[in-house]
């Protein structure tokens, strides 16, 4: 075990049945007191990553490490050293926010003064001291969500897990959960974070791990990764579809222009000086009888660091995973 490491997980591998590869030799490590961002699309394998390591289910194959303990030979101590958020939250609606709190603190064996001066301070950090006696059932879907991850940090854990803690919440409140999430990386806390959202993989991690299909496929800081695809993307929408093998063809026949790749009805690729070329690429699909809509010209995303190692864009994989039979998909991330 790396001490700078809070997180450790080597070769991770977990099936569903006979046809289902929820992970397939996963392997990442998160340093201590930084937020880590599992970026992929619904379906590529984040929910049972954060399952295995907080020992709510077994990996097939490999191994992981939270705060210095094996999750498959010391369960009960990565339990104790971590809090978890998960997509559906903890809460009992029927009970207080002050109430839900206690009982968290509870669990892990907290009493007394100490445990009520616990509840109190996480009712101010979180904005929640004049909701504290009211039922949850009553709170905003922000307000839960708040009190979700104050729930998690009652026993003050070294790893905070958030499985997309943002998901369903509208703009402004996504927004005052990425403040929270921030202020808590200021105070020294392990954060992984899950999600599918690009820009709050891109504004809260400070190093990413990008999933597809149960593997990592890229790996650094949100800046490392868009730095490494030299140039501009050129996005082409066509107005009717067309051969994929005759547009890769005009393309790549472009001095400067590489990693083309034809999604349905847009052509994505690369080129150095993304406005100098797009006129050489109209001319080119014109030549190959192929009718454009419309061309956008842009610095790299995260969403070209996915295109380029997963081959296929963000939106294509969530669309696909859309598609999938309802009973996998729930087992599938």
């Amino acid at each position: 075990m790396n001490g700078a490491n809070a997180i450790e997980a080597i070769d991770l591998k977990k099936a569903y049945g006979e046809d289902v590869q929820a992970l397939d030799g996963l392997t990442f490590a998160v340093p201590a007191g930084s937020v880590f961002g599992l970026l992929g699309p619904n379906g590529a394998g984040k929910s049972t990553t954060v399952k295995i390591l907080t020992t709510l289910a077994h990996p097939d194959g490999g191994s992981a490490r939270v705060a210095g303990f094996s999750v498959l030979e010391e369960p009960a101590r990565v339990r104790e050293s971590i809090g978890v958020v998960s997509q559906a939250g903890g809460l009992d609606q029927e009970a207080t926010g002050r109430e839900n709190l206690r009982l968290q603190g509870q669990v892990f064996g907290m009493g007394g003064k100490g445990l009520e001066s616990r509840i109190d301070e996480l009712l101010g950090q979180f904005g929640l001291a004049d909701a504290g006696d009211r039922l949850v059932r009553e709170y905003s879907g922000g307000m839960r969500r708040r009190l979700d991850v104050a729930q998690a940090l009652v026993h003050k854990p070294q790893v905070l897990f958030l499985d997309e803690p943002t998901t369903g919440l509208d703009p402004e409140v996504r927004a005052e959960m990425w403040e929270e999430i921030g202020r808590l990386a200021g105070e020294g806390l392990t954060v992984l974070l899950t999600t599918h959202y690009l820009e709050e993989a891109d504004q809260l991690a400070a190093h990413l791990a990008i999933v597809d299909k149960g593997r990592v496929v890229a790996e650094g800081s949100p800046d490392e990764l868009k730095r490494g695809l030299n140039g501009d993307a050129i996005h082409v929408e066509l107005d009717a579809d067309a051969d994929e093998a005759a547009v890769r063809a005009a393309l790549e026949r472009i001095d400067g222009v590489d990693e083309v790749l034809v999604d349905e009805r847009v052509v994505h690729a690369r080129a150095a000086d993304g406005a100098r070329t797009v006129p050489a690429v109209l001319a080119a699909l014109e030549g190959a009888a192929v009718e454009v809509g419309s061309v956008t010209v842009a610095r790299p995303s995260l969403d070209d660091v996915y295109l380029r190692f997963a081959g296929r864009t963000f939106g294509a994989a969530e669309a696909n995973d859309r598609e999938r039979p309802a009973h996998r998909k729930g087992v599938h991330h």
